[in-house]
């Protein structure tokens, strides 16, 4: 246990957090910031004498319940309530609900991955945050209620997305997604939506209940799937899962397989950065794989450029691969 050192901590916290965050009265005289010894010892249900002994680092090794109520009354959490447990040498609680927010600079991250789909995760699944590549491999997730922003529930349950069927949704693999939504139900007990989810999962899905059943626990790993996009037909493409431990959220990133998807993929990436003049197209140049796609697709190709034409929309564009 380092003593001086938790002492220092406690008062520094104690120095930072004034009477009206926690709901206590200013009073008059109050000479230095933050709130007195007396009112910490009251929010934390421990005796004035102790907690002096504490801050002068001289106290005992406080319990873990002790450690809880003093970072409750200090208003610490995530790695400032970790610091004190620590010091005081014993290990953090964990936590007990999963993380919905996406952390800071998420959005800027998914942002700046222009050239790929990608979607941020919860632990239990649910579609945080996704770029603008994302819409159009899976569709918009705004369209949906916030309560069906979930990979598992729109696999399992749902009508499946904007630009994904139901049959599509369900033909991807969940063995992954299910033993990790399966590790985050043991790691975030207190967590009741999470067990609301595995409970309507469990329910109302044959499938989800019969992997379930089988008991096996796992982080989502990268996989490959085929995708039958509604305007643009079968897209295979790699999804690499990449796990952002400070807030159990994972960054999955989808790569096209080469040739045909490949293809599909620059045509999306263009079109995001057109800026065409009202109601005409923007003219780009084409490389020569472009032509085959827009071929099969309907599509007509001149010269260095190409007209697409969407299978469901029937919208015809110039456009640059």
């Amino acid at each position: 246990m380092e003593r001086a050192e938790l002492g220092a901590v406690l008062r520094a916290a104690r120095s930072r957090i004034g009477p009206a965050a926690v709901g206590m009265p200013a009073g008059f005289r109050r000479q230095v910031p933050g709130l007195r010894r007396e009112e910490v010892a009251q929010l934390a249900g421990i005796s004035v004498a102790y907690l002096t002994r504490l801050e002068q680092g001289r106290g005992p090794t406080p319990s873990v319940q002790v450690l809880g109520a003093l970072a409750r009354a200090l208003r610490l959490d995530g790695d400032d309530r970790d610091l004190i447990f620590h010091l005081a040498g014993s290990a953090p609680p964990p936590d007990t609900r999963v993380t919905r927010q996406p952390g800071p600079g998420s959005r800027e991250l998914l942002d700046r991955l222009q050239h790929h789909p990608a979607v941020l995760l919860s632990a239990a699944s649910d579609v945080l945050v996704w770029n603008r590549l994302a819409v159009e491999l899976f569709g918009d997730f705004a369209e949906l209620p916030a309560r069906q922003r979930n990979m598992l529930r729109l696999r399992f349950l749902g009508t499946g997305l904007p630009r994904m069927s139901a049959d599509a949704m369900r033909a991807i693999p969940a063995e992954h997604c299910v033993g990790g939504l399966r590790g985050a139900y043991a790691r975030y007990p207190g967590d009741g939506q999470l067990r609301a989810l595995v409970a309507e999962l469990r329910a109302r899905s044959a499938d989800f209940d019969q992997i379930w059943r089988a008991g096996i626990s796992r982080t989502l790993r990268s996989t490959a799937a085929t995708i039958d996009h509604p305007d643009f037909g079968p897209l295979t493409v790699h999804g690499d899962a990449l796990r952002l431990p400070d807030a159990d959220q994972t960054l999955v990133l989808y790569t096209p397989a080469p040739g045909r998807t490949a293809a599909v993929f620059r045509l999306w990436r263009d079109r995001a950065t057109e800026v065409p003049a009202a109601g005409t197209a923007a003219e780009q140049s084409l490389s020569p794989d472009a032509y085959p796609v827009l071929e099969a697709l309907g599509g007509t190709s001149h010269g260095n450029q190409a007209v697409g034409v969407s299978r469901t929309s029937g919208i015809s564009r110039v456009v640059r691969f």
